[in-house]
């Protein structure tokens, strides 16, 4: 065997947020893994903010702690103590704040950030076998394992193939997997900028009729107080809002918030993106299984993207420890079987509960926001109702995996 060959227990084509995750967390317990991502990490590890950011819910934090890269975001994030949502700016309004003890709703990071710790997390993995800058372009699955050929000339085999390459997943096409899918007509301008006032550890979800305005809060740096934002617009508008001067795109930014926390200021990069929902018919074939955006895309309504991608994580993790456990390859059909019936149903009710609340908001009209005002003020006064969103929003509902308990499998 050539020395850039290799064999692994799990071959991973894509080392995002979702990839490099499952990556360290299999290492974590011993499973080895090749990790094939094509970017240059000398782009997506640059020290600039690009303007991206995520909510990590507090389940998914549990687990980055557990797997060891936890440490290396200490004290780089911004925790969420609450959420405000408003029907735009009118009066009326439902606040989800956990009690004093209670863990966090989520924690803001700089995307780069938790590509830097997850980098470094899976470069010091003695069972990962990281290969940047490399695509596979030939692929075999089946009775026998998982056999690929990569860009670089090298063959790598493994028992289970991993598709967490996005949206796009070649790997989810090439296997014949069915997807689910519409487009919004909507796009979303993602950014950030400094404000006057203090966030104050809240997270605001400012619903208009083209989709939400997200202000979530960062932490404060050496200019001041800052926050980032995903901006719901019309498809015909985002052209119009990049181009937009950053004095404009903040003029514009202030009049969607009402001004409540003053003036704004250097605005970061900003990009743009569509929005669209897609869901596909299973999540796994021949030694094969999808994660994260690979598996499911939603709204960003809910800000659960990356914390969908993170269940996955952590039900494949414990589906396949314990596995090898009873001495089954992490490809036994068996084994795949139960990723599917976990995973499935999770995926669809929250990728069905985020579009609902997509349409529900975006109905026009005076009748239909004096209808959701109404309702974003009878929820206000229901504190079990309350409850079960904010542990939605923690991750914490439903069959909870090992790791988003904080614990090894």
């Amino acid at each position: 065997m050539d020395k850039a060959d290799a064999r692994a227990d799990v071959l991973i084509l894509g080392g995002g947020l979702v990839g490099s995750a499952l990556a360290v967390a299999l290492d974590r317990h011993g499973l080895s893994t090749i990790v094939v991502d094509p970017a240059d990490p000398g782009v997506t590890l640059t020290a600039g903010f690009d303007g991206r950011a995520s909510a990590v819910a507090s389940a998914s934090h549990k687990m980055l702690d557990a797997i060891g890269v936890g440490d290396g975001l200490r004290g780089k994030g911004c925790e969420i103590r609450q959420i405000r949502v408003s029907d735009g700016l009118a009066p009326g309004k439902l606040d989800f704040i956990p009690a004093a003890d209670d863990a966090a709703l989520g924690t803001m990071y700089e995307n780069r950030l938790l590509r830097r710790s997850l980098y470094d997390a899976a470069i010091a993995a003695a069972h990962v076998d990281l290969r940047m800058q490399t695509r596979a372009t030939d692929i075999v699955r089946d009775a026998d394992g998982v056999r690929a050929t990569l860009s670089s000339g090298a063959t790598v085999t493994a028992d289970l193939l991993v598709a967490a390459e996005g949206r796009q997943s070649p790997t989810r096409a090439a296997a014949g997997i069915n997807v689910a899918r519409w487009q919004y007509d909507h796009a979303a301008i993602i950014g950030a900028f400094h404000h006057e006032r203090s966030h104050e550890n809240v997270a605001y979800e400012i619903f208009y009729p083209a989709g939400p305005f997200a202000l979530l809060p960062l932490p404060d740096d050496e200019i001041g107080h800052r926050s980032a934002i995903v901006w719901t617009v019309a498809d015909d508008q985002a052209a119009g809002m990049l181009k937009l001067s950053d004095r404009g795109f903040l003029a514009e930014a202030e009049k969607s918030m009402g001004g409540f926390l003053g003036a704004l200021s250097h605005a970061a990069p900003r990009a743009s993106y569509p929005l669209g929902f897609h869901h596909a018919a299973r999540l796994t074939d021949t030694r094969l299984v999808l994660v994260g955006d690979a598996a499911h895309g939603i709204h960003p309504i809910a800000g659960q993207g990356v914390n969908l991608g993170y269940r996955d994580v952590a039900a494949l993790v414990e589906v396949l420890v314990e596995g090898r456990r009873l001495g089954l390859d992490a490809g036994d059909a068996q084994l795949l079987k139960r990723y599917e019936r976990w995973r499935s149903l999770d995926t669809f009710m929250v990728a069905a509960a985020t579009d609902t609340l997509t349409r529900l908001f975006g109905i026009p009209g005076r009748v239909a926001s004096a209808v959701r005002r109404f309702g974003i003020s009878a929820v206000d006064r229901l504190p079990p109702l309350k409850d079960r969103f904010m542990a939605e929003a923690r991750g914490e509902s439903g069959d909870l995996p090992k790791l988003l308990m904080g614990t090894m499998v």
